[in-house]
């Protein structure tokens, strides 16, 4: 399978990890989700990501989950995995598991308690020297989550120390200006070039693409979007790709939503056929009456304007 690496681009749409209503992995509805996300033309899949519910499975359930995803992904798309632990052995196990499964490369994020940038530097070159250095690296930097912040220098630090460092995950927010300094540094002239993935729902993706980034590796229950702004900006249509953007933005906030976003997330993929159930592994928020009433005016309102806007210039059909 192809693997990530520094010219890596387009959309790693981040996938949820299906149920069933009693909390057992709905391995039929991971079949579906492939197919829908492989349809709606994303370059890449990204699994047992912070939205994948990961820290709710058993490491035994986790490196079952990635081969069925895998091998059901069959080669079409390099597939990502999210192997963050707070146990070095946990990590690099699991690591080592999907690579040689056919995994593209592996996602790491700092491990809560990591104070200062000394602890952060030492933690990934523990990490990095137990890998090796033929398993491709995502640095997922999300504050907001895991509430340890690096700096841009202590970063590039780590990209000049650890060539499998290939991926910068952009979650900071704010944090233009961090993608940016980044992306000026890591050009591939004076630095080696890495890739720079966005995520936090999309919620940035044109501003972020316009400060350097090479797509988004992120969730939304219509992948399709961030497919074709992607693509309308790399093709240098970026008024016409911040049109399509605005269309969904009302949805994509409303998904978003610290805590109930993720069962959000998966009733609009039910809705739309790629899952099952919209189950959430407890604990976790369930949808009342209200809420689903409101997504469904979010819902309607989206295709009033998508349909309306069908044969103009600009608009996804």
């Amino acid at each position: 399978m192809e693997q990530i690496g520094p010219h890596t681009k387009g959309v790693y749409i981040i996938s949820v990890t299906p149920f069933a209503d009693q909390g057992d992995i709905d391995w039929a509805s991971v079949d579906s989700l492939v197919e829908f996300y492989i349809a709606k033309g994303v370059n890449g899949v990204t699994i047992l990501g912070i939205m994948g519910e990961a820290q709710k499975l058993a490491e035994t359930e986790s490196a079952a989950f990635a081969k069925y995803f895998i091998d059901r992904v069959a080669g079409r798309v390099p597939v990502v995995v999210g192997v963050s632990n707070a146990a070095v052995d946990n990590l690099v196990e699991l690591a080592k598991c999907v690579m040689d499964l056919g995994a593209g490369g592996i996602m790491i994020a700092p491990t809560v308690g990591l104070k200062t940038e000394v602890q952060i530097r030492d933690y990934f070159a523990t990490v990095f020297n137990r890998l090796g250095p033929s398993i491709p690296v995502c640095f997922q930097d999300y504050p907001l989550g895991t509430g340890v912040n690096i700096s841009v220098p202590a970063f590039l630090q780590l990209v000049d120390e650890h060539p499998s460092l290939v991926m910068f995950k952009h979650e900071d927010w704010p944090g233009l200006k961090k993608l940016q300094q980044i992306r000026r540094a890591c050009d591939g002239g004076s630095r080696r070039r890495i890739s720079i993935l966005c995520g936090n729902g999309g919620l940035y993706l044109p501003q972020e693409l316009h400060r350097g980034a090479d797509g988004a590796m992120t969730g939304f229950a219509y992948p399709e979007m961030l497919v074709e702004v992607c693509h309308k900006f790399f093709d240098r249509r970026s008024e016409e790709a911040e049109d399509i953007f605005d269309i969904y933005l009302p949805l994509l906030r409303h998904e978003q939503q610290i805590g109930v976003g993720l069962a959000i997330r998966k009733e609009i993929l039910r809705r739309r056929g790629a899952i099952k159930s919209a189950a959430v592994r407890m604990p976790g928020p369930r949808l009342d009456k209200d809420d689903l009433e409101e997504l469904e005016r979010l819902i309607h309102r989206l295709e009033r304007r998508l349909s309306a806007g069908r044969g103009r210039p600009g608009v996804a059909a």
